[in-house]
């Protein structure tokens, strides 16, 4: 028996408390399943029985958010096999008139309402639950077949694809709130692409990625636990950083030579926990259990258990061996 749960570890952390142990928690896709509530709730609680972390962030199907706008594609039946998408709403300027804000009860928004409450009344009820969402620009971002072309139409015609990203966040404000009521504890709040240099500069993310970043983590509620996902090299972290937000835990990709690496975060930014440290395209998807004993180890000695969550820095390869998790979590 472990001196603390989940819940009582984690709040721990997040008061600057050294817990019993190291917190970690990880996430994957299961593509086979993710094409109904059920299944992805089944996915999402095998894992968590499997590994028991510390915190549960539900890995949706990524495209969930933009289903009720018109996109379509077909379901993978490989548990490694992405879905293959076959229709964006968006392929020109016009197109973008056409976002309008939109039920909460549709149909995949629903759906994914359903899969929550499912996880939360098949777990236990000391393990906080994170929903992922992304960002309102993330989001438009998913409605064209390249993110290139929305980055163009950002620079050309501003007003009316900031339109369709405001409708947007209203959606998506409404809908974390019946994320809450569903049980979830909080939301994982992820930019994806779009808070780096990557794809648009830092004015034009003050304008369509900050203000709803800000909107949308406070629409979770005071009492909610946040984990603000700056996703992707080149990112805007220390931008984003200057401002405050609804969020005590802050993940990016920190192995990510273009990042902050965590030891620099950790004392850049005392006052926040961070969620990192594990090199998920590295050496946990290539490497053998003892070495990735080694690295946990090396990442002990780099943080105190009271400022870090042991984690990847996105969303792990499905193909990473459950060997290389077992190997983590018996090491915390």
């Amino acid at each position: 028996m472990e001196k603390y749960s989940p819940r009582e570890r984690i709040e721990m952390i997040i008061a600057g408390e050294k817990p019993d142990r190291y917190a970690a928690s990880f996430w994957r896709h299961f593509f086979h399943l993710e094409n109904n509530a059920q299944g992805t709730a089944d996915a999402m609680l095998y894992f968590q029985k499997e590994f028991k972390w510390d915190f549960m962030k539900i890995n949706p199907r990524a495209d969930f958010h933009i289903e009720d706008y018109g996109f379509t594609h077909i379901f993978s039946t490989d548990e490694f096999t992405k879905h293959t998408k076959t229709h964006f709403p968006i392929s020109n300027i016009d197109d973008w008139k056409k976002i309008k804000e939109i039920d909460i009860r549709s149909k995949a928004l629903d759906e994914h309402l359903q899969m929550v409450s499912l996880i939360r009344k098949g777990s236990d009820k000391e393990l906080p639950i994170l929903m992922t969402i992304f960002s309102p620009v993330a989001i438009a971002g998913r409605l064209v077949s390249d993110r290139a072309i929305m980055a163009e139409h950002i620079k050309t015609n501003p007003e009316i694809v900031f339109e369709a990203v405001t409708n947007i966040g209203r959606t998506f404000e409404k809908y974390i709130t019946e994320l809450r009521n569903a049980g979830a504890d909080g939301i994982f709040y992820a930019t994806t692409q779009w808070a780096t240099t990557n794809l648009i500069n830092w004015d034009e993310y003050q304008k369509f990625g900050l203000p709803f970043d800000l909107q949308l983590l406070k629409a979770a509620g005071d009492d909610a636990l946040n984990v603000f996902h700056i996703c992707s090299s080149n990112n805007y972290l220390k931008n984003i950083m200057e401002h405050d937000f609804n969020a005590q835990i802050i993940n990016w990709e920190t192995d990510d030579p273009t990042n902050m690496p965590l030891d620099i975060g950790l004392k850049t930014y005392p006052n926040k926990v961070i969620l990192g440290g594990v090199d998920h395209n590295g050496w946990l998807l290539h490497s053998h259990p003892d070495e990735v004993k080694y690295k946990i180890d090396e990442l002990k000695e780099k943080a105190d258990s009271s400022r870090l969550i042991i984690g990847p820095g996105c969303a792990v390869d499905p193909k990473v061996s459950f060997d290389n998790y077992r190997a983590i979590r018996n090491n915390l």
